[in-house]
């Protein structure tokens, strides 16, 4: 798939979750409501213990908690990548509090609509959403104090340039906190190039090493890992895309996929 073709099976697919139901979204994967969503990804964590937890809006498509290690401060201002229906935001919006600041960023519609009708029913006045791609943030440069994200950067086309986006954005001294699938190890050609794993958040992993490459290059420091969750990728599933030259070669590799939650300062 070229660029444009990705950012348009990832918005139809993240339309079609926006309209269905919270419980069919967390009992599947995000590629397809007949796929256990564990036989895909075994790495959320469960957001029901934090301070500002809606279940409304937790569609059960992390792979992590970045609020938990994003030191968002009483009046930060903080920026959300991929906010879907609002879950890190309104947690995000508890800690920033009455004098603080969270903006929502998603391309999908569905997602945004669904998104303020939780703001609407809340009555929450310390939080926007606003319809954009993560690669062309309408927000002006050096006013974040906090940019978080949630699964969200490995779907991206142009991950470079949402990476720059978010250095842009920050202001000296701040940084993000994200939580992210990245790949270990050489990925078979056909798990990169699948469609359904795209959208199910593995084929669009980075590598990590590139990943941390990437990030010094554009001028972050202090790269920190706060958590890593392996994930164990079902073996069925895997026959869907590799031989068994290809599932062996796979395995013999080691290669594999990790939910990583980590930070970096401007």
């Amino acid at each position: 798939m070229d660029n444009k073709q990705i950012k348009e099976v990832v918005k139809t697919t993240y339309a079609r979750i926006a309209s269905q139901e919270v419980t069919l979204n967390k009992s599947s994967c995000q590629c397809c409501a007949d796929t256990k969503k564990e036989e895909l990804l075994q790495m959320t964590d469960s957001y029901q213990d934090l301070d500002g937890y809606l279940p409304e809006a937790d569609l059960g498509l992390g792979c992590g908690l970045p609020t938990e290690y994003a030191a968002i401060q009483p009046g930060d201002s903080v920026l959300d990548l991929g906010s879907g229906a609002g879950n890190d935001v309104f947690i995000a919006a508890k800690l920033a509090g009455p004098s603080g600041w969270v903006t929502g960023i998603d391309m999908t519609p569905e997602m945004i609509l669904r998104a303020e009708k939780n703001v609407k029913k809340y009555a929450f006045e310390n939080v926007i959403f606003k319809l954009a791609d993560i690669e062309n943030l309408p927000v002006a440069d050096d006013t974040i104090d906090v940019v978080i994200s949630n699964c969200v950067i490995n779907l991206t086309a142009d991950k470079k340039k949402a990476f720059k986006e978010i250095y842009r954005v920050l202001k000296k001294g701040a940084h993000f906190c994200i939580s992210d699938i990245v790949s270990r190890g050489q990925l078979p050609e056909t798990l990169k190039k699948s469609a359904e794993l795209y959208t199910g958040c593995l084929a669009g992993a980075l590598d990590e090493e590139e990943l941390r490459t990437m990030l010094l290059e554009l001028g972050f420091e202090k790269i920190t890992i706060h958590k890593e969750i392996q994930s164990a990728v079902d073996e069925e599933l895997l026959r869907r895309y590799l031989d068994d030259t290809e599932l062996e070669a796979f395995r013999t590799s080691r290669a594999g996929f990790y939910g990583l939650t980590f930070s970096a300062y401007k």
